[in-house]
This record gives structure tokens, C-alpha cells and sequence, in this order.
């Protein structure tokens, strides 16, 4: 399990889905873009959800648990960057809700 830090604060994802963040993540702000990101919290932290509003000076860190880059869905990608850019911001669905199709790994 991996996580993302966020303004001195670590947030849990699977390394899979970080990777996938990752690459949404740093796309919308090397742009320039601000966004809000919101997900649904583990009941082993208190169930209900967080959400963060990302920007471009905004302190992250990316940390994988595991030293090999996981291969990337397109679709989730695809899914994942439409949601970052609506009105409600990036909001983490599992990728089970996108199909398959992998990418080869950078």
C-alpha cells in the first residue's frame, strides 16, 4: 500500500491506484490547473469520504510501496482524467467501473 502526501498529511491507495492518480495528478498541474479530488474512506479510518483541492503549489509527494510500475488501464486513465475535469473534480471510482484495456508501462 502506497500513499499520497498531501500538505503533511498521508493518504492510503493501493500502488495501482496511485499510479493511475499519479499520471491525472501531475497532467492537470503541469497545466496550471487547481482541482478538487474526493474519494470514499476505508471504514478502518471511519468510513464517509475526504476531499482535497489540489494546485499547482500544492506540497505532494507520490510514494509506491512497490518498486515496479503497475501496467495502466487506458479507460480508467480515460475516466479518471473526464472526472478531473468537471465541476466536482477528480472523484476516485474503482477501476472495476472502467473496462480494460491495458497500456504498456512507461
Amino acid at each position: 500500500m502506497g500513499y499520497l502526501s498531501y500538505e503533511n498529511h498521508d493518504y492510503p491507495f493501493e500502488d495501482r491506484t496511485l499510479a493511475h492518480l499519479h499520471i491525472v495528478i501531475v497532467n492537470k498541474l503541469r497545466h496550471g490547473q487547481s482541482f478538487a479530488m474526493s474519494w470514499k474512506d476505508v471504514t478502518a479510518v471511519g468510513g464517509g469520504r475526504t476531499s482535497i483541492w489540489l494546485h499547482p503549489s500544492s506540497n505532494l509527494r507520490f510514494h509506491f510501496d512497490g518498486s515496479r510500475s503497475p501496467a495502466l488501464n487506458g479507460d480508467w486513465l480515460a475516466q479518471l482524467a473526464d472526472s478531473a475535469e468537471s465541476s466536482r473534480g477528480l472523484i476516485i471510482e474503482s477501476e472495476e467501473r472502467a473496462p480494460l484495456r491495458a497500456l504498456e508501462s512507461a
